[in-house]
């Protein structure tokens, strides 16, 4: 199993903080955000690589970064070679670099890494390894359908099978969101291709993946029941810093 966390965005509303600086490095804490994920991930068992994919401005970043985590694990940063949010890859073409460049034939547990939440990873893993011919992905109740428009949401069936996944809708009929938390098994890693072939399909929004592994393929759900939020706007980054009890630390 290879861990790959997603920062190859340029998160544009979050300037001025990430107007030259990686979203995934600013530190909430005083620790950056990615290195949360990094510590659920070295506690995970079976793990053999880190692979943390990043644009072409901020791979030294995250060279730099690399050199001073602490951790076991083996950590590679992957550029993606692009420049700017108008030549960006988006997740689902990320994901799709790194499955080609470094082989189809390994389970991948898939990250964003602006992800913050507390629980930990052995339970999801553990889940997803016991349906191997399903892709899983983490889901969270948030509790109110009408933040829930901001998000991916889902239905479950009794087996927490996903029966209905809608991208952003305008009136949600589930508090249930999707997290950016994918655990593909190497019999399902290949899908992504499929997918790409079709031109109506974009690679920008992990969601519009999902939604359409929804409709073609087997996807379940492990539900997160503790605090989780997608740190995609100033408001909610300094909504964790609120809840960690610090100011956060800007990028420099």
């Amino acid at each position: 199993m290879k861990a790959l966390i997603l920062a190859a965005g340029y998160a544009t509303r979050l300037y001025p903080y990430t107007k030259n600086f990686p979203k995934p490095l600013l530190e909430v804490n005083q620790k950056p955000i990615i290195e949360y994920l990094t510590e659920k991930l070295e506690k995970l068992t079976g793990l053999s690589e880190i692979i943390v994919i990043t644009n072409g401005r901020f791979y030294p970043y995250f060279e730099k970064w690399k050199k001073t985590v602490k951790t076991r694990k083996k950590i590679r940063i992957v550029n993606d070679l692009t420049q700017s949010p108008e030549d960006r890859l988006g997740a689902i073409g990320d994901m799709n670099f790194v499955f080609g460049k470094l082989g189809f034939n390994d389970d991948y547990l898939v990250i964003g890494g602006d992800n913050f939440f507390k629980e930990p990873l052995a339970k999801f893993v553990s889940s997803a390894k016991k349906n191997y011919r399903a892709v899983t992905i983490g889901v969270c109740d948030i509790k109110k359908k009408s933040e829930a428009r901001n998000y991916g949401v889902v239905t479950l069936d009794k087996n927490r099978r996903i029966n209905e996944f809608w991208e952003k809708p305008a009136r949600p009929k589930s508090s249930l969101v999707a997290m950016c938390l994918y655990y593909f098994p190497a019999s399902q890693v290949g899908f992504i291709r499929e997918y790409l072939k079709n031109p109506a399909n974009h690679s920008d929004a992990a969601g519009a993946y999902i939604g359409w592994l929804t409709k073609n393929k087997n996807v379940r759900a492990v539900v997160f029941k503790n605090y989780w939020v997608d740190i995609g706007s100033i408001h909610t980054y300094e909504k964790v810093n609120k809840i960690t009890k610090t100011k956060g630390v800007k990028a420099k």
